[in-house]
């Protein structure tokens, strides 16, 4: 589950990324939710860690665990399958305080990055979004 910022465009355009470069084959394994919903606020109040994260958080629920910043971009790159399994295995080699910190110097930019944007799915990924 990627858990993202729905009042951001940059985050809006990473996920399009992610339905954009997705295998098919993992289509089924990926579902989208904003922090600001319904689904995102569940997970929010089940991990108190989350409190005042407005940014990407990949949710196993498997663990249940969750992964943010540079962890849950990583998880979310893993995710595409082929080469961006290699490049997420590279990003890993970073020590997480250099990798979370070049996060945060784009996390605190993002709104200048990127226009807010209007994410709008197609009807099928439209399904893989929860409220």
């Amino acid at each position: 589950m990627l858990l993202y910022d729905g009042d951001c465009g940059f985050c809006a355009g990473s996920v399009q990324f992610v339905l954009r470069h997705e295998p098919a084959s993992a289509r089924s394994r990926l579902a989208f939710a904003p922090l600001q919903g319904q689904f995102g606020s569940r997970i929010r109040e089940q991990f108190p860690e989350l409190a005042g994260v407005d940014s990407v958080v990949w949710y196993d629920p498997a663990a249940p665990a969750v992964r943010v910043r540079s962890a849950a971009a990583l998880a979310a790159t893993a995710h595409l399958g082929g080469l961006w399994v290699v490049v997420a295995r590279l990003g890993r080699l970073v020590p997480r305080v250099l990798r979370d910190a070049i996060y945060d110097l784009i996390a605190r930019r993002r709104f200048d990055i990127a226009a807010p944007a209007c994410l709008l799915p197609t009807p099928d990924e439209r399904a893989r979004f929860l409220p």
